[in-house]
């Protein structure tokens, strides 16, 4: 079972606004005979044309996974060549379109990089941009760091708006989480005091209805040896009556008492649904998977860590997470396709896990290596 939300509104809107901003900076190249009435030579023209197409192709296929997270050299990789090619636009139009198009890297720079390299790239493209109208002729160093500077300040303004959607993106999507979790929380929460109820009433049932049945009984077995006649035969159908009352309820405080189990399986559910990153891949049995509320609980808190782990410090795309009934407990084992590390670093969340699956004689089992994502293992045995 796949949860995913495929799309997100923002980087559809950033896509389709830089896609706007890219054609109009392409305008000249639709009215060349009119923007430029001296003739330009075939080289020029052919030489901005691929490198405005490539920019637009370029742009256009890095938004289509934006934002999944690639790897760094994926990365590296489109923004060199998406600001080369604004560049090369520059110094073959002797003009400021490629600052145009330098306003677009700038908008994807913060979903592509962390903060800091970030900022660097966009001070050191809007440099590069200074010394590409410098060689225009008839333009002087200090014309074009003054143009450059220009578009440094907007570049900047479409960064930290695009830096303010990108944390707004990620608090959505931690409140969708968290969210989700309360949601599998109140859920265990409600089936707790929903047994909870019947334990106690079936204790209520066996301790005052149980007894005093079973004192009427006795006193009723101790009249049939002393009546006679026809009052012995009615003393001996009450006597049948309270036994039959008495074996009714015994038998409604045993399916009461037997009662006191939950679906896993509604829980995990709940809990994933609200997680739009990474992708997380559900594998349970086809039956239900019915445990008692505690454990449950310490399941569900596993899987809670593996997600937060996969989406705060794997870097991770994808999830599995397997549930398995065996022959002598439940096991479940969680594995991202992320990062992951030379050493494991015990902190809170998995020494509490740890601990409270210990707590029900169950064991927790780590695997990790760099490159090759993080890997949970948890087993429970079955209720005695």
């Amino acid at each position: 079972m796949d949860i995913h939300e495929g799309k997100y509104r923002p980087i559809e809107l950033l896509r389709y606004a830089g896609l706007f901003l890219w054609f109009c900076a392409g305008i000249p190249l639709l009215f060349m005979r009119v923007i430029y009435p001296q003739p330009l030579s075939q080289e020029f023209w052919i030489a901005w044309f691929i490198l405005q197409g490539m920019f637009g192709l370029m742009y256009w296929n890095l938004m289509q996974y934006l934002p999944e997270r690639t790897s760094t050299g994926h990365r590296l990789m489109y923004l060199c060549l998406l600001t080369a090619s604004a560049l090369g636009i520059s110094a073959v139009s002797q003009s400021m379109m490629g600052g145009i198009l330098l306003l677009i890297v700038s908008v994807i720079l913060p979903w592509m990089l962390p903060l800091v390299p970030a900022v660097s790239w966009l001070i050191a493209q809007n440099v590069l941009l200074a010394v590409a109208l410098s060689r225009i002729p008839n333009v002087s160093l200090s014309d074009a760091s003054v143009e450059a500077g220009l578009f440094l300040g907007m570049s900047l303004f479409a960064f930290m708006s695009s830096v303010v959607v990108l944390r707004q993106n990620a608090a959505r999507d931690e409140l969708r989480r968290v969210n989700s979790e309360l949601r599998a929380t109140q859920a265990l929460l409600a089936e707790n005091t929903r047994i909870a109820e019947r334990v106690r009433i079936a204790r209520e049932l066996h301790d005052l209805v149980g007894h005093h049945l079973t004192a009427l009984t006795l006193n009723l077995e101790v009249v049939t040896h002393l009546a006679e006649g026809k009052v012995l035969e009615h003393v001996q159908q009450a006597h049948s009556l309270a036994r039959l009352l008495l074996a009714d309820v015994r038998e409604v405080v045993s399916d009461m008492r037997q009662g006191d189990m939950v679906n896993l399986a509604d829980a995990l559910n709940t809990l994933i649904e609200g997680v739009p990153q990474p992708r997380i891949h559900l594998d349970m049995p086809a039956e239900e998977v019915m445990t008692d509320p505690h454990r449950a609980q310490v399941l569900l808190r596993c899987v809670q860590e593996m997600i937060t782990n996969a989406v705060r410090h794997a870097q991770a795309d994808n999830l599995w997470i397997r549930l398995s009934i065996t022959p002598d407990g439940l096991a479940m084992s969680a594995r991202d396709d992320g990062i992951g590390v030379d050493k494991v670093a015990i902190g809170n969340g998995l020494s509490g896990m740890t601990e409270r699956l210990k707590q029900l004689g169950g064991k927790l089992e780590i695997e990790s290596e760099p490159g090759a994502g993080f890997a949970l293992h948890a087993w429970l045995p079955t209720k005695v």
